[in-house]
């Protein structure tokens, strides 16, 4: 049977993971053409690693790179709220084979993309 993968992780199995550990757990799990969608997304450290390493591990008709969509982290929107501000993760994440995911609309609440099945 042909299709397309898209494993949804949960944010107990993501949280087990150091931060290194998840960059490459992505990139492996996106190489092989996998959809994936993280209950708890990567703080902004994390997605900047994995784009770092995306972008030296893209190969032309091998590997294109990634497509990545948050929803942005809930926040509080209280004065002790914004001046106690810590690195929030983002909160649902869609991650994928760029040349298989596109993202068609994007906002607040919603993430609309559209899944090719050719590589």
């Amino acid at each position: 049977m042909q299709g397309i993968q898209l494993d949804l992780i949960s944010e107990a199995r993501i949280s087990q993971m150091a931060s290194m550990e998840k960059v490459r757990y992505i990139i492996d799990e996106v190489r092989k053409g996998k959809i994936l969608v993280l209950e708890k997304g990567l703080n902004p450290m994390e997605e900047a690693k994995l784009i770092e390493m995306t972008m030296s591990a893209i190969q032309p008709d091998v590997f294109s790179g990634i497509e990545m969509q948050s929803y942005p982290a809930n926040t509080d929107g209280s004065l002790l709220g914004k001046i106690f501000k810590k690195q929030s993760n983002k909160r649902l994440t869609v991650i994928g084979p760029a040349n298989q995911l596109k993202t068609l609309k994007k906002d607040r609440n919603l993430i609309s993309a559209l899944v090719s099945a050719s590589k």
